[in-house]
């Protein structure tokens, strides 16, 4: 017997079992001749992990999933863009934070009202029962009960719009309250794309490392029944384990980063979750840079910063108008019955001439300060945003090259896996070390795939909610 024959006859049984997994991942397929020539009453052990067509347990690789129904099993499958929506509004709906940025808007809208109603009349009576006594020169005149009630009506002619100004201030500061409002969704909206695009990554990423452990595992049993008729080759087999164990670690370390995903996305989408859907590629486009800085106008910050100072500006100029003269009108009556039976009244137009208050000047300079102050933070606001959307594009496109050279890079990976595999099968041209080299950077490369592609959409959902807002880029 050839000296060659026993290393022969463990390749090709080595071949057998790993021809069923090779095949069924789509590489390989050249190796159908050597599965031929093994008898299978050499090795039933092998025989049997080849034709079982998998290689360990399945069903312990997938998370247990929460039943859904069809309606959104069939709208996360075939409509990934309105999922996104859909995820959005409902954690908008759920939120707090927007709850209370609401009534806060509410408030504003009420102040407004308050501002706008104080020009009218104002009218007070004052009811007043006591005891009342008199004395002229020394001698007591009288002493009893008396009940008085006195009415004053007035209100404002000319004021120098000190008024209007207040109404403006108030108004300005209720669209800050509805663009916080709106900012305030924006963020829940994003939060809540950027957690289901996360979700959709470690599940997906989950899959390759299910992938990598089966084929690890494939090899653990290959390298077992060898090793039955070679002991020689037992250190081969410690390797192919050590390194199914690796790939195990890193699918459970997977695990435990999209569990954790899931409970941050159960707090704005309640429990159950929606059924995760396949989001690879909806937001994989980049819009274009010149449209994403004319959007920048329309976001909520900016909106809230260019409120602010246009309420500061009315402020300032309210306060300015308030130290100058005013003039109103005034009617009134009173009326005292007890002790004696007196009346008068009165009625005519009053004017308030401030002479000198200290704080005059102090009041004028802080509110105009103030109001620049908040016009130089609008425009720091926007500046910032315009740095940070150019940084975010690139980012974005960056992305996007990567995962296009990591495609290129997989191609070859593929054709090099299969390559080695082949030789290693063939008389031991290439060492285990190979194929296990092959194989780990092979399926490194696809999850560095899938972070290059989320990485791209999670920045395009950025500079989306920089603008517009992702619901609108979605839409």
């Amino acid at each position: 017997m050839p000296a060659s024959f026993p290393r022969l006859l463990c390749c090709l049984l080595l071949l057998t079992a790993w021809a069923g997994p090779l095949d069924a991942a789509g590489v390989g397929k050249g190796v159908g001749k050597g599965k031929a020539r093994v008898k299978p009453a050499t090795a039933p052990a092998v025989a049997a992990v080849a034709t079982s067509g998998r290689c360990g347990d399945d069903e312990g690789l997938r998370l247990q999933r929460e039943p859904a129904s069809p309606g959104e099993l069939q709208l996360a499958q075939t409509d990934p863009r309105a999922y996104l929506i859909q995820v959005a509004e409902s954690a908008q709906a759920r939120s707090k934070q927007v709850g209370v940025a609401a009534l806060l808007a509410q408030v504003a809208q009420d102040d407004v009202r308050d501002a706008e109603l104080a020009h009218w009349p104002e009218a007070h009576l004052t009811l007043t029962g006591l005891y009342a006594g008199s004395t002229l020169r020394g001698i007591r005149q009288s002493a009893a009960e008396e009940a008085r009630a006195a009415l004053q009506v007035g209100g404002p002619i000319w004021d120098w719009g000190q008024r209007k100004q207040l109404v403006e201030w108030r108004r300005q500061l209720h669209e800050a309250a509805q663009a916080a409002r709106q900012g305030q969704a924006e963020q829940v909206a994003l939060q809540a794309v950027a957690l289901s695009l996360d979700r959709s990554r470690y599940t997906l990423q989950l899959q390759v490392y299910g992938q990598y452990v089966r084929k690890m595992a494939c090899l653990v049993e290959s390298l077992d029944a060898i090793t039955q008729f070679d002991p020689g080759r037992s250190s081969e087999l410690v390797q192919a384990q050590k390194q199914q164990q690796q790939a195990e670690l890193a699918m459970v370390g997977t695990q435990d980063v999209l569990r954790s995903t899931e409970t941050r996305l159960r707090r704005l989408l309640g429990d159950p979750l929606p059924p995760a859907a396949s989001l690879s590629a909806v937001l994989a486009r980049v819009p274009e840079l010149a449209q994403l800085q004319k959007d920048l106008t329309a976001a909520p910050e900016i909106g809230a910063a260019s409120a602010q100072a246009q309420a500061a500006r009315h402020l300032a100029e309210s306060v300015n108008a308030g130290q100058k003269p005013q003039v109103s009108w005034l009617a009134g009556a009173n009326a005292a019955r007890g002790n004696g039976h007196n009346s008068d009244w009165h009625g005519g137009v009053q004017v308030t001439i401030p002479l000198w208050r200290a704080t005059d000047a102090p009041q004028r300079d802080a509110a105009r300060r103030r109001a620049e102050a908040a016009n130089l933070q609008r425009e720091e606001t926007l500046d910032q945003r315009q740095w940070r959307l150019q940084e975010v594009h690139d980012a974005a496109q960056n992305a996007l090259e990567r995962a296009r050279r990591t495609a290129e890079l997989l191609r070859a990976s593929q054709q090099l896996r299969g390559a080695t595999l082949q030789q290693w099968q063939q008389l031991g041209r290439r060492s285990l070390f190979d194929v296990m080299g092959a194989e780990s950077d092979y399926y490194n490369l696809r999850v560095a795939q899938i972070n290059a592609l989320y990485d791209a959409q999670q920045a395009v959902a950025l500079m989306g909610s920089m603008g517009r807002g992702v619901l609108a880029l979605l839409r």
